[in-house]
């Protein structure tokens, strides 16, 4: 990785794009630390300890959340407008005939669609959100909104500021897509997640050397790095992992030219999922949890979802892993098509070697398809419960998720892949 990016460095059109990229990534670390007006950011960081769905919105953001700034919604929105999108075309026949059919036309507007979907969702969010930490917190002396900002219309106040820094997020991603290297918005979370751990270890060092005091011991903080480096390597080695269908096509004659007569293969990734079935669950059981505590943390029913539903409880992490697995199979399903596949297949005179053209090649696709998604879901699985396993073992709090680490390391993986493909265009013999 490291030569590949010295090399990159020669080249003056690369070295370009990788500085543009650090630099759009300042920005959008700068901005992250200007403060929303009307909140009181001690009591939300106080109080959102009580809801779980906003430690995932936390580790998004790179902890703009806790500190209530205007990247405190970050770029969440833009991905649960995203996804919604995504299966809004496949329910909506006209969505899906605009997103097909339609060219570049059609895909700019649902583009178009999903960033007007992204402003308004963080507004409500927003909106929601601080409203809900508002209404919990008992002491009128310690609310979550100033006094001059609790009402309607100090609560549209910080929706607008905050939707604000979302859009500009959204921007910041876009432009590193198209004038960068890497996917933009992927490297946004990127950038927060990597703050994220590097905080906390940082933080579990200074508590082994008795700077800070929350308990941390040498043999605990060496436990935290082996596992840390350990599940880094491991989900570095999954995440390239990918099984190839080898495809042979046919020599055919066109005009004087013959053409075809290749091997070639369908790369299928082991983990083509990605980290969505871990985010879909994690979202599902914070939801109730959140709702529950907004209503009141004295009745019977957040009683028993604190004493039976922690992050630590075994019914927790057996509902985590069957959603994960649901997920997981629900979003290949929406994702991967082996119909499609074995149509262009057979329409470019192509075949499966030991398997018929047609039905059989969608079968076999299909079944594929299912043992590699059994896999990654039981790998999500196991994953998604080693920090609750660590907190049990040994009282080891992780300062990341199991998500966490699996976006870092495929952002980082598809961005040295970009680098590395930019590279050989440039010292292929048909460029020289």
């Amino acid at each position: 990785m490291w030569d590949t990016l010295k090399n990159a460095w020669k080249v003056p059109e690369l070295k370009k794009k990788i500085l543009y990229t650090f630099f759009m990534l300042l920005v959008f670390r700068l901005v992250g630390v200007i403060p929303v007006p009307g909140i009181n950011a001690n009591v939300v960081r106080d109080v959102a300890k009580s809801f779980d769905m906003l430690g995932l919105v936390n580790m998004m953001t790179g902890n703009a959340f806790s500190q209530m700034t205007v990247m405190a919604m970050g770029i969440t929105p833009y991905i649960n407008a995203s996804i919604i999108m995504q299966l809004l075309t496949v329910a909506i026949p006209a969505l899906e005939r605009m997103q097909k059919d339609g060219g570049q036309e059609g895909k700019d507007k649902i583009n178009r669609i999903t960033r007007y979907s992204t402003v308004v969702l963080a507004a409500l969010q927003a909106i929601g959100i601080i409203a809900g930490l508002n209404s919990s917190t008992t002491n009128a002396n310690e609310r979550v909104l100033l006094a001059s900002y609790n009402n309607f219309f100090g609560l549209l106040t910080i929706g607008i500021i905050m939707s604000g820094g979302t859009a500009l997020a959204m921007w910041i991603g876009e432009r590193i897509t198209k004038n960068g290297i890497g996917n933009g918005i992927s490297l946004l979370i990127f950038a927060g997640i990597i703050s994220n751990l590097f905080n906390g270890m940082v933080s579990a060092f200074t508590d082994v050397l008795g700077i800070t005091h929350y308990g941390t011991t040498v043999v605990q903080f060496l436990i935290l790095l082996v596992i840390t480096l350990a599940i880094i390597t491991l989900v570095t080695f999954v995440d390239m992992g990918e099984r190839r269908i080898p495809v042979q096509y046919a020599k055919r004659v066109v005009g004087r030219k013959m053409y075809g007569g290749q091997s070639t293969h369908i790369p299928m990734k082991v983990v083509s999922v990605g980290v969505l079935p871990l985010i879909f669950a994690y979202s599902f059981m914070a939801f109730p949890g959140t709702i529950i505590a907004m209503f009141g943390t004295n009745s019977g029913a957040y009683k028993w979802w604190s004493a039976n539903m922690t992050q630590t409880a075994p019914l927790y992490l057996f509902v985590v892993a069957l959603l994960i697995v649901a997920f997981a199979y629900f979003y290949q399903s929406i994702s991967f098509n082996p119909q499609d596949i074995a149509k262009n297949i057979q329409q470019q005179g192509g075949n499966i070697p030991g398997i018929r053209s047609g039905k059989n090649t969608v079968e076999f696709l299909s079944r594929t398809s299912k043992r590699l998604t059994l896999f990654a879901a039981l790998f999500l699985a196991v994953l998604a419960t080693v920090p609750a396993l660590l907190k049990v073992w040994q009282n080891i709090q992780m300062p990341y998720a199991a998500s966490s680490i699996l976006i870092a390391v495929s952002v980082a993986l598809e961005s040295v892949r970009q680098v590395e493909a930019n590279l050989v265009m440039r010292n292929y013999k048909g460029f020289l």
